[in-house]
């Protein structure tokens, strides 16, 4: 997540520099041709206006689409992080000794709470770490300058910027030896978390740790957490359908296209430097249609750990942070920082 109020001109231009140079090269080329008579005809402006409006609606509900899908993976963590509050407060708070025959010991007990907080934790990070794996349609599984660009994003403005700090957190911290080597194996290990804080409870049932209100609420927020998980996956798993991801690309490549072949006319006619004029004002407009089919293309994704991702180690780190305070825990772990404005 980028974190500072607007964007450099500087990183706008070292994002944008190749592009700017291929409409300026493109536009410089046509220009050529007609300021030497090799070329005389002209596509009329009225027809570039109508496809430049049709794409620039075509785009836009792209990007407005893209933009759902941040929003609501954005929504969807602030429900774990909601939720796992609760769950702290209720395992803090409901783990007691209150329907016990024989008092369990005030070390026992915390040692219960500690088990079901730090399993929830290193469920916290299993469920970000899935949810980073590249899906097949993201940009870094694609091969070719697509897949390069895409690794250099990563690594300089994304998750390479926490990589050697933080991200590389074992689970083996948060849970027992025993479940860590049993749970690691399965396919989606954050689902069997969940399974095994459940199987916990029904334990703490049997002992009567917990009474059958308690176990059916702390049972209700697990159930949330799947939901919660489930709705990050649909988004993580589902891609924007592709008739409308890739075709604006199309579409955009039309209009730049076709758009020198109105442009260098029209500036033409006011005089011998207008030819040359046309060059800036034609790779400008070609610009702003390229910049609008990037954002939507690098914003419908917001699980591939770079710049515009939800900032999903900090929001964990924060939720680790809370539940190991409601532990009374005072050694606790640093919080996320930004690099290079960049919070993730």
């Amino acid at each position: 997540m980028i974190i500072t109020k607007s964007i450099s001109v500087g990183k706008i231009i070292a994002w944008t520099a190749p592009h700017v140079m291929w409409l300026v090269a493109g536009s410089s080329i046509i220009a050529y041709l007609y300021a030497a008579n090799f070329i005389s005809f002209s596509i009329p402006w009225v027809a570039i206006s109508i496809i430049g409006t049709a794409v620039a609606f075509y785009v836009g509900f792209k990007n407005n689409q893209a933009y759902d899908r941040m929003w609501e993976a954005r929504k969807i963590w602030g429900g774990i992080v909601n939720d796992s509050r609760a769950w702290g407060m209720m395992v803090d708070g409901f783990v007691t000794n209150l329907f016990v025959k024989d008092k369990l010991g005030a070390e026992e007990i915390q040692q219960i709470k500690r088990r079901l907080i730090y399993r929830h934790i290193g469920w916290l990070y299993a469920h970000r770490s899935q949810l980073l794996v590249a899906a097949p349609w993201e940009h870094i599984s694609q091969g070719g300058h697509t897949a390069r660009t895409a690794k250099m994003y990563q690594e300089k403005f994304g998750v390479g910027l926490v990589d050697d700090e933080v991200t590389k957190i074992e689970l083996s911290h948060f849970l027992p030896p025993n479940e860590y080597d049993r749970l690691v194996g399965f396919k989606n290990t954050a689902t069997q978390i969940i399974n095994e804080q459940s199987r916990d409870l029904c334990t703490l049932r049997e002992r009567e740790i917990i009474e059958d209100f308690r176990h059916m609420e702390m049972t209700n927020v697990l159930r949330t957490f799947y939901e919660l998980q489930g709705k990050n996956e649909r988004i993580k798993k589902f891609p924007l359908p592709r008739q409308y991801a890739n075709m604006s690309r199309y579409f955009v490549a039309i209009f730049i296209l076709l758009l020198p072949f109105a442009m260098i006319p029209e500036m033409i006619k006011l005089g011998e430097y207008g030819v040359w004029l046309s060059v800036p004002i034609t790779a400008l407009i070609g610009w702003v249609y390229v910049m609008m089919e990037i954002i939507g293309d690098y914003t419908e994704n917001p699980f591939q750990g770079m710049a515009n991702d939800i900032p999903m180690l900090s929001l964990c780190r924060t939720i680790e942070i809370d539940l190991l305070e409601m532990l009374g825990e005072t050694n606790l772990p640093a919080q996320i920082e930004a690099k290079n404005d960049v919070l993730m």
